[in-house]
């Protein structure tokens, strides 16, 4: 895609981009003062840092390991805070409106009821207390000028066996905020044909579901989760670059896996930061994301967690920006990828690509032509 502006989009323009987040945890997005707040409230002593600042640079660095794993035990505080229905309100009502003023118009949040039943709480009770909290989060955005529109997804993990347990909640509540179903965890020993039961009974279903597939583990996770689960979208997805050849002079071949997610149009849910936390990816400029992009792949800009990568929709475009030169039509080719492969009804999501995103875009794109003539200070020039 030729980009009709002269110059790389400004960090502005990137925030007021219109964005789509598929792949975002809401146990992964906290704001740090929120975290304290909850800890003190629930007597939960165990945080590391007790000041916002502080306890979000730990967040970061802690998960800087390069280890799945580890990543992964970053959530055992966040978690620890989430097990009330006001706590669980305020996180999803804040989650909303921090995405909303980022620009982010549609978001896919995804969380795992089970692990919020520490307190008493019923799977039905986190369910609806979530629901509600994205509400009132899309209520208090628009009263400050932004729009929003946030869907659940609910997550089983890979280790438990609840899966097809919380297949049967998504579904349940399918028509009540919660658009899919989705599985987390550590890949390694976990496949997700462990819970082909929860899958057989969303396909049944006519739901939708996607699968963290692809990350720390390679291809065969991915054939998994598409020949055998039969997942709409991967979580991830960054490994089918193990099925891609580049020569020395820049062709490429694609293997029999890597062309049928190209030729299907599978979503990946990429999320170059995160991918570079747990060593998916050992910088931006190697990020298979640049490759995937230029073969024309379903691909997809996410956040995974912003808590624990420090970061945002927007931090995540301005890094693709700088890293390879991307404008903002490549902006919005992420975004309408996006967009497509959400799990909202068709004539949804093609309104929002037509009425929302595209223009949102096309005036950003224009925006070039009038500080053009502002700087060269052109004016008519008068005949007779």
């Amino acid at each position: 895609m030729t980009s009709q502006t002269p110059n790389l989009p400004t960090a502005d323009q990137i925030r007021r981009a219109p964005k789509v987040l598929l792949h975002d945890h809401l146990d992964g997005g906290l704001r740090p003062g929120t975290i304290i707040d909850l800890a003190r409230d629930a007597g939960y002593e165990l945080l590391p840092e007790t000041e916002p600042d502080k306890l979000g640079i730990w967040f970061r660095e802690a998960a800087d390991s390069g280890s799945l794993e580890r990543y992964l035990e970053t959530f055992a505080h966040t978690c620890a805070v989430m097990q009330t229905r006001d706590a669980l309100f305020r996180v999803a009502a804040e989650c909303a409106v921090d995405l909303a003023e980022d620009g982010v118009v549609y978001a896919e949040v995804r969380y795992a009821p089970e692990q919020h039943l520490e307190s008493g709480l019923t799977l039905e009770e986190v369910v609806e207390a979530v629901n509600a909290g994205f509400r009132e989060g899309e209520r208090r955005a628009r009263e400050s000028g932004c729009r929003i529109r946030v869907g659940a997804l609910l997550t089983a993990m890979r280790h438990a066996a609840r899966a097809l347990e919380i297949a049967e909640l998504a579904n349940r509540y399918r028509d009540s905020g919660v658009v899919g179903f989705d599985i987390a965890g550590a890949e390694a020993g976990y496949p997700p044909t462990r819970h082909l039961d929860a899958f057989e009974y969303l396909k049944r279903e006519n739901n939708h579901f996607t699968i963290h597939a692809g990350e720390a583990f390679g291809l065969p996770s991915i054939w998994q989760a598409l020949q055998w689960c039969g997942a709409d979208r991967l979580g991830h997805g960054v490994r089918i670059i193990d099925d891609i050849e580049v020569a020395d002079d820049g062709s490429v071949k694609l293997g029999r896996l890597a062309a049928y997610v190209r030729d299907k149009r599978v979503p990946l849910e990429l999320c170059p930061t995160s991918n570079l936390q747990t060593g998916a990816a050992a910088s931006y400029a190697e990020h298979p994301i640049g490759l995937l992009r230029r073969l024309h792949f379903r691909a997809t800009v996410n956040t995974d967690n912003r808590l624990m990568s420090g970061t945002s929709m927007s931090r995540e475009f301005e890094l693709l920006t700088e890293t390879f030169g991307y404008t903002l039509d490549d902006m919005q080719w992420f975004t309408v990828n996006a967009m497509k492969s959400a799990f909202i009804p068709f004539d949804e999501r093609l309104a929002m690509i037509n009425d929302v995103i595209k223009p949102g875009y096309a005036e950003l794109k224009s925006e070039w032509l009038f500080r053009q003539t502002a700087v060269s200070g052109d004016s008519p020039v008068r005949e007779g």
